[in-house]
């Protein structure tokens, strides 16, 4: 009886050490700072991410203001877009690439020339081709062939209605931009429904962080999605994080340009810059079984499953990366808060446009290490700026 006690509490034991290990390999978080937004979209098969985090961002930036809740369109902003990129990549005879993408520059310049309407007064995304959210894969092929036809075409010049058949192309997909429509009772304008927000769109700024450049200047990112040549601010990556931090613990939001396609940067809310060899130093032996070049997909996924040693980041680093293409600018959400980890870790918490199907909701939560490496820019009130770093940029 006495052998069958002991085999019992060994048996109950192990269960017991076995839940607490696989406890301590999971991320647990707790909110230090969250600033309100507003519900989180999918912009599922479409390279929209810019219009999604821009807008959301100014969504955002209304509850800041207490002005409520607002719902922008990203159609109607990606319909403007496409159109001036039509036509840019025209005029250079291609050497502008007509893509999907774009940057937070292009919602700045769209609601300043041509306004904003709220989501409602356009077809919701995918419904004028039978889907329930945006695909842009038989919208794209069909429109790039268009615009790249008449930029790289060999015509000694362009008939008047070049510009039609795009025009109609972006219509068919996104829906027509409405020149009036009506919202909760009254008329509007795009301008003037942009008027009532409020929003004075020379308060935020563009921030970035590269040695190519001097800092403390403006400059433009050299990134085929910055085609409008939008200027930012250059400041060491010290002071961009200092930016960063602040502008959470004082209230603000920012939009967030970043490089996501590090193995760190998961499909399921974590975003780390695992310190490969701090991991194997303090692992011993059993690291080339869990981590070596054989290892399994699920083994590796180890590296982003609970907290571990991160790299440390430098300018130069950064600069590396970037200078080799192995930062780009692939993806802009939303950051509005900070957590921490069971291990007291800072991390931001992020607003993403992937839907609400991961495991934290369709939030991410990023390592101040992953932001320092591969944060390509932020958009942000100028508010938000410390007055020490604002006054070495001259505002």
């Amino acid at each position: 009886m006495k052998k069958v006690l002991l085999l019992t509490a060994l048996f109950l034991s192990g269960i017991s050490l076995f839940a607490q290990d696989k406890k301590e390999e999971q991320f647990e978080f707790t909110t230090v700072k969250e600033n309100p937004i507003t519900s989180i979209k999918d912009q599922n098969r479409s390279g929209t991410c810019w219009a999604y985090s821009a807008l959301g961002f100014f969504e955002a930036e209304m509850l800041r203001m207490g002005k409520g809740e607002w719902d922008f369109s990203e159609m109607f902003l990606a319909h403007k877009t496409y159109e001036d990129r039509a036509k840019a990549s025209v005029r250079l005879h291609g050497d502008i690439s007509f893509s999907e993408g774009g940057s937070f520059y292009d919602a700045v310049y769209c609601m300043k020339n041509y306004g904003m309407i709220p989501e409602t007064a356009m077809p919701a995304p995918g419904t004028l081709y039978g889907d329930t959210l945006p695909n842009f894969s038989e919208f794209f092929q069909i429109l790039t062939p268009m615009v790249e036809s008449v930029a790289k075409g060999k015509q000694k010049k362009l008939s008047p209605i070049w510009f039609k058949p795009i025009n109609a192309t972006l219509d068919a997909y996104l829906g027509e931009c409405p020149t009036e429509f009506t919202y909760k009772g009254k008329k509007y304008t795009p301008q003037s429904y942009m008027a009532s927000t409020g929003l004075n769109l020379d308060d935020y700024v563009s921030l970035a962080s590269f040695s190519h450049h001097p800092f403390y200047s403006q400059f433009v990112i050299e990134v085929q999605d910055n085609w409008r040549w939008g200027l930012s601010y250059n400041l060491p990556i010290e002071e961009l994080m200092e930016v960063m931090d602040n502008a959470i613990k004082t209230g603000y939001t920012f939009a967030w340009g970043a490089d996501v396609t590090e193995t760190g940067f998961t499909r399921d809310g974590i975003g780390v810059c695992p310190d490969v060899k701090k991991i194997k130093e303090t692992s011993g032996s059993d690291f080339e079984r869990w981590f070596g070049p054989s290892a399994s997909v699920s083994q590796r996924d180890l590296l982003t499953s609970r907290p571990l040693p991160e790299i440390t980041v430098t300018q130069e680093m950064r600069q590396e990366a970037y200078d080799n293409w192995e930062t780009t600018d692939d993806h802009g959400m939303l950051i509005y808060g900070i957590a921490k980890d069971q291990e007291g870790k800072e991390y931001f918490m992020v607003k993403n446009s992937w839907g609400t199907t991961s495991k934290y909701k369709g939030i991410w939560y990023v390592s101040k290490a992953f932001a320092a490496y591969k944060t390509m820019n932020i958009l942000v009130h100028k508010n938000a700026v410390p007055k020490n770093i604002a006054k070495k940029m001259g505002f």
